[in-house]
């Protein structure tokens, strides 16, 4: 039987706060990876690919199955989740609607600072969002390296919401928020076909922040976030 070969290989840990580092490459594997759900984790392995002692990849690990994207059995160890099921993808959206309908309210107040880059965030998601629709419309699927850098943008306008409201509880709130979407992602493929809807309900909170409405934001967030917890419903239903 051949040895599981994790993408970790040439991936050098800085000593200077190893297990935290070690973590961020195991994280970014478990993200921009396509690993099998089941897939074991041996953590001789992944210690050798990384050239670390076996314990910051367990510290790592057990950090990691907090997040819900690995999962430990006794006497077997770590392996990559099972896909995200329907209940906790009605889970995921209730705390998202919790947390960012109050983050959007919050960033209001500082509209002035985030506009600009939640601007540039938006154009950058518009682009992209259309090279997604022409590779579909083509007949074909998109790119991977496209479809996570959309991705990584579309969430990087929530990420700058949260930053927006100075909080750096809500800010690591967002960390936590964000491994969650990326998850679902992988399970329904949920953002994949609907650019156009997530750039324009995007630009209905930019409008809102931009005039200083807090209410109008948190609205408009609400609104975007049930939109997307029916579409990822559909997906689900479809698969």
């Amino acid at each position: 039987m051949s040895e599981t070969v994790y993408p970790l290989a040439g991936n050098t840990p800085q000593r200077k706060g190893l297990r935290d580092s070690v973590y961020e490459l195991i994280l970014n594997m478990l993200m921009t990876s396509d690993i099998a759900p089941g897939t074991r984790l041996s953590i001789d392995v992944i210690a050798r690919d990384l050239k670390v002692s076996p314990t910051p990849v367990r510290e790592a690990l057990v950090q990691l199955e907090r997040t819900g994207l690995v999962t430990r059995e006794a006497l077997k160890g770590y392996r990559v989740a099972p896909p995200i099921h329907s209940g906790q993808l009605e889970a995921l959206f209730d705390a998202r609607l919790v947390l960012e309908c109050g983050a959007t309210e919050l960033a209001a107040g500082h509209a002035a600072d985030v506009v600009p880059e939640l601007d540039a965030t938006l154009e950058k998601q518009r682009e992209l969002g259309e090279k997604v629709r022409r590779a579909f419309a083509a007949g074909g699927p998109a790119p991977v390296d496209l479809l996570r850098e959309y991705f990584a943008v579309d969430w990087q306008f929530h990420h700058l919401i949260f930053e927006g409201t100075r909080n750096p509880f809500l800010l690591d709130m967002s960390e936590d928020i964000s491994i969650r979407v990326h998850r679902m992602r992988q399970t329904v493929n949920a953002g994949v076909t609907d650019a156009p809807d997530a750039v324009i309900e995007h630009g209905l909170i930019l409008d809102a922040l931009r005039n200083g409405d807090g209410d109008a934001a948190a609205a408009a967030m609400r609104d975007h976030i049930e939109k997307v917890r029916e579409r990822a419903r559909q997906d689900t239903a479809a698969r």
